[in-house]
């Protein structure tokens, strides 16, 4: 098959988040099973549709540019930022497509609809387009400082390209249940979760992080990896890291983007104003690498979201075979088994985290335990190939379904 993938997160240039990884890992994934795959990414600032080939994987990046799109800057004087962005994806989606189209025919289209990638692509052409849900502006907008309207305009973007797409997938059941109920679709929304090259990360570059990072030897470290916002739970660490630092002498290492000021602001001088036995790090944004490296010499991660589907930050941790503890809520009982894999607990109440912390810290047995059989859990279900031979089924689903 001949596939594109729509996303205008896409690393190294506007790999941002969990879809980015997603697509770049399923990319190369179709590429190895024999199909030929083009990806149509964002760019960082206006740009003529360019090509690169990585793994062969064709990246084309785009951002349109002119009069239409300089007249959506008026939304961020309006705090409308996410409407911006879905507008901008939108017409630049389109455009990039439309271009590509006069020297491509693909079997089948599939883009996420957390961007609005599709919004005027599935309505406006014909062609075989599947949309992949992962994280709903309605559904996780709610966890953000945004304007109302922000919310309802963002929400209706993204609600455009999915009312014209043809076929849906989603990551988690979780996901699948949530776009059901509140998003009205009513069409069927197969889950295939994400998936990850076991090998790639086993063979990324080591950076001796606690040499690099001047985080103690002797101690036990516990690392909370990702964006450092409410969605991600980061609000509770005040209670729970306090608590933990307080009587036992662990290194707890914070390591991702502080977009809203909450660590260099409240968190770290909260922190640094307590008496405690062990110690704070934060590392700032890392690449891909520099986490897997720091995941690998971690003894616990921990994932305190309010709001998740099937993260990557979670798939990333399984795979370097680390005990975690996250919530239970969302897809997360999808990917952690508590008591065989991992441990769940009580979404948003600091008191559960901080017992299975307890738990973890001082039973080594069990880490090595929870740790095993979470990298046994990537190997049987989440590799990159398991998870595109599944995709590469539906698709031909969905082509068969048009004849």
């Amino acid at each position: 098959m001949k596939i594109a993938l729509l996303s205008f997160e896409y690393p190294p240039e506007t790999g941002f988040g969990g879809i980015g990884t997603y697509t770049w890992y399923q990319a190369r994934a179709l590429v190895k099973l024999g199909h030929e795959v083009h990806v149509l990414a964002g760019a960082a600032d206006p740009s003529d549709l360019r090509m690169q080939e990585h793994d062969g994987v064709q990246v084309f990046r785009f951002r349109s540019h002119g009069l239409l799109m300089r007249g959506f800057l008026w939304l961020g004087a309006l705090r409308l930022w996410w409407t911006k962005n879905r507008l901008e994806n939108a017409v630049s989606m389109y455009r990039g497509l439309a271009t590509l189209r006069q020297q491509h025919r693909y079997d089948i289209i599939e883009m996420p609809e957390c961007g609005a990638e599709g919004a005027l692509v599935n309505n406006l052409m014909r062609e075989t387009t599947l949309i992949r849900f992962h994280s709903p502006a309605r559904l996780i907008m709610p966890y953000y400082d945004v304007p109302r309207t922000d919310i309802t305009l963002c929400s209706l973007a993204e609600q455009l390209g999915l009312y014209g797409a043809r076929h849906y997938s989603a990551c988690s059941q979780f996901v699948a249940s949530e776009v059901r109920q509140k998003l009205h679709i009513q069409r069927p929304v197969p889950v295939i979760p994400n998936g990850i090259d076991v090998e790639l990360f086993d063979a990324a570059a080591q950076v001796d992080f606690r040499r690099t990072f001047d985080i103690p030897r002797e101690r036990l470290m516990i690392l909370f990896s990702g964006r450092l916002e409410p969605r991600k739970g980061i609000q509770f660490c005040k209670e729970i890291v306090s608590s933990i630092l307080a009587r036992y002498e662990v290194a707890w290492v914070f390591a991702g983007q502080d977009l809203f000021g909450y660590m260099a602001n409240d968190l770290l001088p909260y922190l640094q104003a307590q008496k405690l036995r062990g110690s704070v790090h934060y590392l700032g944004w890392l690449d891909l690498t520099q986490v897997r490296s720091c995941l690998r010499q971690a003894d616990i991660f921990f994932l305190p979201s309010l709001w998740e589907n099937c993260p990557y930050a979670c798939l990333e941790a399984m795979a370097a075979g680390r005990a975690i503890i996250t919530s239970d809520q969302g897809g997360m009982p999808e990917l952690i088994r508590d008591g065989e894999n991992g441990l769940l607990a009580r979404n948003a109440e600091p008191a559960s985290y901080v017992a299975a912390l307890e738990r973890l810290i001082e039973d080594a047995a069990l880490r090595e335990r929870l740790g095993r059989a979470a990298r046994r859990s990537i190997e049987a279900s989440y590799t990159d190939l398991h998870i595109a031979r599944r995709s590469a089924d539906y698709y031909g689903e969905c082509l068969a379904s048009h004849g």
